[in-house]
């Protein structure tokens, strides 16, 4: 999925349905690795199918090596499927932990930013907040560069997972072509 550039290339997002075996995670992210590839994001988790899990991977690459790295994958025996999600076309979520200095006054001001964002305050200390936010990647950048002027004491996102709109699943859709 186009979803902005940095670095040369474009932020794809791809979901990868395969079979939840040992290994297959190593096999995938070697593919990428040994192509000199870094992956932006990788999330993966079961899916509604015993058996099978959902990889979701963020990866800042121009359209032609994508097509090569997608039929790398395809070659690997435990990948049932592959879909590059196209702009617009996803739902994508990320979720985020992070914990700030908020003692004071700031602690005021951190609860306004928190609300404003609709994200939960899920610890509190003397001197910190801990806020869970879950929302489109543009919208936990926007949080973070408003929490930075407080101190960012620790952070963890999930990375990127996503699901194709409108009524079909990932095994009724295709990837696109690359002359698309």
């Amino acid at each position: 999925m186009s979803n902005g550039t940095s670095g040369g290339g474009t932020l794809h997002t791809i979901s990868v349905l395969v079979e939840d075996k040992p290994g297959v995670l190593t096999r995938v992210a070697g593919l990428f690795s040994a192509r000199g590839f870094n992956i932006d994001s990788l999330a993966v988790g079961p899916t509604e199918s015993s058996g099978l899990s959902r990889m979701t991977i963020v990866i800042n690459v121009d359209t032609k090596p994508l097509e090569q790295i997608t039929k790398q994958l395809n070659k690997l025996i435990n990948v049932i499927k592959i879909l590059e999600h196209e702009p617009g076309s996803a739902v994508e979520r990320e979720l985020m932990l992070v914990k700030v200095r908020a003692s004071g006054d700031d602690r005021a001001r951190v609860m306004e930013i928190a609300e404003v964002f609709r994200v939960n305050i899920v610890d509190v200390t003397a001197s910190t907040l801990t806020l869970e936010a879950t929302g489109k990647p543009d919208k936990l950048e926007a949080l973070l560069s408003l929490l930075d002027d407080f101190g960012i004491v620790e952070l963890s996102r999930t990375g990127r997972i996503a699901l194709g709109r409108g009524d079909r699943g990932i095994k009724e859709r295709v990837l696109r072509a690359a002359n698309d």
